[in-house]
């Protein structure tokens, strides 16, 4: 046993786990862990970021020879507004497409080798990002790159839970994939908290600058994914169950580049349809999916075809698109409400009158103060989700329930935007529409948890670690799809539109969960 490249490893077998496994697992999950998180902050940080562009004039340099208050001004402003809408998109198409390839990169690269780049690559959209905010005149396709870019922290959930699968026996799955995913996604929470408190601060921009401290949304996340990356570098493993044909180091970097540069040019066609042409993202979304299979089955070396090969068997086992669809339901939703919320409370509740986009409610609730709550508690109670499973011996019951949940909530948070929508005073409702929304965060992620037991059950160890990378991958395209429906609405003066939309969804995934896994007949405990 080497100190990095494990050779011998049987976690199922209670001897060895108890003797070495358990402490070289945990001392994983635990490097795993923020580094997932740095993933998740840089990921989603386009929804907050986006909203503070907006409260300090950044225009793309597209109001240059407007006058204020003309109609060409006002609708110029609407226009900018609705582009604001899709750099969180264009983040979460990226995220979402990266994390294919991210599905069966443990297998080809190993666990540790995969983690530390990842995570290193984050640096390149903070960076950039920190430098573009210096000026409220930066254009749009630069924004627009950075936000393709952080999709990186999107794919890296894949990896992250692939590889983590690989180092708990069966009856720890609940627990250890929901501890990692839940504490990572809290990263999201973590963001929405700490860009507020830093922007006011001379850290890396100096004050006085306008707009004062905003750069610092982006650079604030720099030292701490420097030392994120060197942790998982020195740290981390690769066990020889989930990269039976282990490359060295420099062999797996490159190996990993080649599959997320796949994945980066999918992103790219998909944000130039979505943005440039204006395609439809119901159009949108599968040709990059398509698109970015075909790249890796038939645009690889042999040595990577070989593994791709023998891990899309999972594409024959209809189970794989049951537990696609359920999967999304909750984790789709979690990450899409996570970008979206933001931006959807400044619309409601601060620019409140549609006919006028200048318009700002002075009586609106300091949202800010407050956004940060939701994406937390959905993280934190993921692990619950995952543990309530494992003592009850059955992960579609905890799902079941949450789901009820799930289509409960949606439509109270449906019922408030529709009372506080074309009045005078909006922010009377803001307490009830919050409270709703954090039920609904609380459900995604007890469903979420639920599911990580649900998938290693279903499914032998092999296939187990692909279908929650594949899984995972199809769910982040939440995090395109929900802002765009949002953004989509709020200009039609329909946001409730959105979530029936979703709740009809939810009541589908109900009915498959309970045909294929709950019922009595279905043939499958999990």
């Amino acid at each position: 046993m080497s100190k990095i490249n494990i050779d011998n490893w049987d976690v199922e077998n209670e001897q060895f786990w108890n003797s070495q496994g358990k402490s070289i697992a945990k001392r994983n999950l635990w490097t795993s862990i923020p580094a997932l998180l740095l993933a998740f902050a840089v990921w989603i940080m386009w929804g907050m970021i986006s909203t503070l562009m907006r409260k300090n004039g950044f225009n793309f340099g597209m109001l240059e020879g407007l006058a204020p208050g003309t109609d060409a001004y006002n609708d110029k402003l609407n226009e900018i507004n609705a582009l604001y809408y899709t750099l969180p998109a264009i983040a979460g198409l990226a995220g979402a497409t990266l994390r294919i390839p991210n599905s069966f990169l443990i297998a080809i690269a190993g666990g540790r080798n995969v983690i530390f780049l990842t995570t290193g690559l984050l640096l390149i959209p903070v960076i950039g990002t920190g430098i573009a905010l210096g000026d409220v005149n930066t254009p749009y396709l630069v924004f627009a790159t950075m936000a393709l870019l952080s999709g990186f922290g999107g794919g890296n959930f894949s990896s992250s839970m692939n590889n983590i699968s690989y180092f708990f026996p069966k009856k720890m799955q609940g627990t250890s994939l929901g501890l990692n995913a839940g504490i990572g996604n809290l990263g999201v929470g973590t963001m929405q908290k700490v860009i507020p408190w830093v922007i006011g601060m001379s850290l890396f921009s100096a004050a006085g600058e306008t707009p004062v401290g905003i750069q610092n949304a982006a650079w604030v996340w720099v030292p701490i994914l420097i030392l994120s990356t060197i942790g998982a570098f020195f740290f981390m493993n690769n066990v020889i169950t989930g990269t039976p044909k282990l490359p060295n180091t420099a062999k797996a970097v490159g190996k990993t580049l080649y599959m997320l540069t796949i994945g980066l040019v999918s992103a790219i066609v998909g944000a130039y349809l979505l943005v440039g042409v204006g395609i439809s993202m119901w159009i949108v979304l599968p040709i990059v999916v398509i698109l970015t299979v075909m790249l890796m089955k038939y645009a690889t070396p042999g040595e990577i075809k070989e593994s791709l090969n023998k891990q899309f068997s999972i594409f024959g086992n209809k189970h794989n698109w049951v537990m696609t669809i359920i999967y999304t339901m909750t984790f789709g939703s979690f990450i899409g409400f996570s970008a979206a919320f933001p931006k959807l409370c400044q619309d409601i509740f601060v620019y409140s009158n549609p006919a006028d986009p200048t318009y700002v409610n002075p009586n609106a609730p300091n949202f800010l103060a407050w956004v940060f709550i939701g994406p937390a508690l959905g993280a934190l109670i993921r692990p619950v989700g995952g543990w309530m499973s494992d003592k009850i011996n059955s992960g579609s019951r905890v799902t079941t329930f949450s789901t009820i949940l799930q289509i409960v909530a949606s439509l109270g948070v449906a019922y408030f935007v529709i009372q506080a929508r074309g009045i005078d005073t909006p922010e009377t409702y803001w307490w009830p529409f919050f409270g709703c929304f954090m039920i609904l965060f609380i459900a995604t992620g007890i469903g979420n948890g639920s599911t990580f037991r649900s998938i290693p059950y279903i499914f032998p160890k092999e296939l187990a670690g692909p279908v929650l990378g594949w899984t995972s991958a199809i769910a982040a395209y939440g995090a395109f799809i929900i802002p765009r429906l949002f953004g989509q609405q709020i200009k039609a003066g329909t946001p409730e539109y959105a979530l029936y939309g979703l709740v009809a969804y939810y009541f589908i995934c109900l009915g498959l969960n309970w045909w294929y896994y709950e019922r009595k007949s279905s043939g499958i405990e999990c």
